[in-house]
């Protein structure tokens, strides 16, 4: 069975950052969707590479989760292109 199978990770709706990357300190542990840290996930953020979160409240933000299977889909064909690539500086 394959992460976009997987009946914990919802086809629509909002999921937080632990349903994406997982937990492995959650009872039970949470499986990762996509295997990668905490802080590379916000430097994707930060660089377009992921989708941009919504704030669902002062101290909650979500993804939707449509999305994040698109990214799943599109990191599955190979290089991500970048939404918004980060200024080089010389």
């Amino acid at each position: 069975m394959s992460n976009l199978d997987c009946p914990a990770f919802p086809k629509t709706g909002f999921v937080r950052l632990a349903q994406i990357i997982g937990d492995s300190k959650a009872n039970p542990p949470t499986p990762a969707l996509i295997p990668i840290g905490r802080s590379t996930w916000w430097h994707w953020v930060k660089i377009g590479k992921a989708p941009t979160p919504v704030k669902l409240g002062p101290k909650t933000t979500a993804w939707r989760a449509e999305e994040i299977l698109a990214l799943v889909e599109r990191l599955a064909q190979g290089p991500v292109e970048l939404k918004n690539p980060a200024p080089v500086v010389v």
